[in-house]
């Protein structure tokens, strides 16, 4: 499906291999992917982002996704809403459009039915996609633009690399991003010191103190994490 702009999904789920799934399928269908947790988490990213779809598992820790779904519906009238369930009692269903949700699938799915789905929801509801931009310390970053813009108003130059990097991190944002899968995504042989020396360059542009990095965070024997 052709759109005008990259669609960009929210993903809250509990399971993390799940989340991760979905990250790398949906990126691979040229989405935008954010991923949270747990309702908390999700509510954050949307009180900072404009969505153009919520993906979420209905037995959740905590608040549920019907009843999140359910709170929050009023503050975003127009976000669509397709649940992922492992329950498949017709009552449950009720209560998820009662709420709200605009489509179920039910686990486990296949991930080319998943993007059907999603295709046929943003066809319904995309019209135009209002801009996003986001703090990143001193930065405003516009992911669908791919441009970094400084407190004074001045584009800060990034090479295409150092785009890449910080769009691929910043649609994880607050979760940590495998070395291998970022290596992968980029097109790099994360053995070597390649995204490294990425990850160095890009501190120094978003940074105060590359050496005592606040936003882009090395997290030991794993990755790497936007903190935003």
């Amino acid at each position: 499906m052709e759109l005008d702009n990259k669609p960009q999904i929210l993903v809250v789920d509990d399971d993390k291999r799940l989340r991760e799934l979905l990250f790398r399928y949906l990126n691979k269908q040229d989405c935008l992917v954010i991923c949270a947790e747990d309702a908390k988490m999700a509510e954050g990213y949307l009180e900072r982002f404009a969505f153009d779809l919520a993906i979420l598992d209905v037995m959740m820790p905590g608040e549920t996704g019907i009843d999140f779904i359910r709170r929050i519906k009023p503050s975003y009238p127009q976000l669509p809403f397709l649940m992922l369930t492992a329950l498949g009692e017709t009552e449950s269903r009720i209560s998820g459009l009662e709420a709200g949700v605009d489509d179920y699938l039910s686990k486990p799915f296949e991930p080319k039915e998943l993007w059907l789905r999603i295709q046929a929801i943003l066809r319904r509801t995309i019209a135009t996609v209002p801009t996003r931009e986001s703090k990143i310390g001193a930065f405003e970053y516009n992911p669908e633009n791919r441009i970094l813009t400084s407190d004074t108003g001045q584009d800060i130059a990034l090479t295409e690399s150092e785009n890449t990097l910080l769009e691929i991190l910043f649609h994880s944002a607050n979760e940590t991003v495998d070395r291998y899968d970022l290596a992968e995504q980029m097109g790099l042989d994360a053995s070597e010191r390649s995204i490294d020396v990425q990850i160095t360059r890009l501190r120094k542009k978003i940074e105060t103190d590359p050496k005592s990095p606040r936003h882009l965070q090395t997290v030991r024997g794993k990755g790497y994490m936007l903190r935003i």
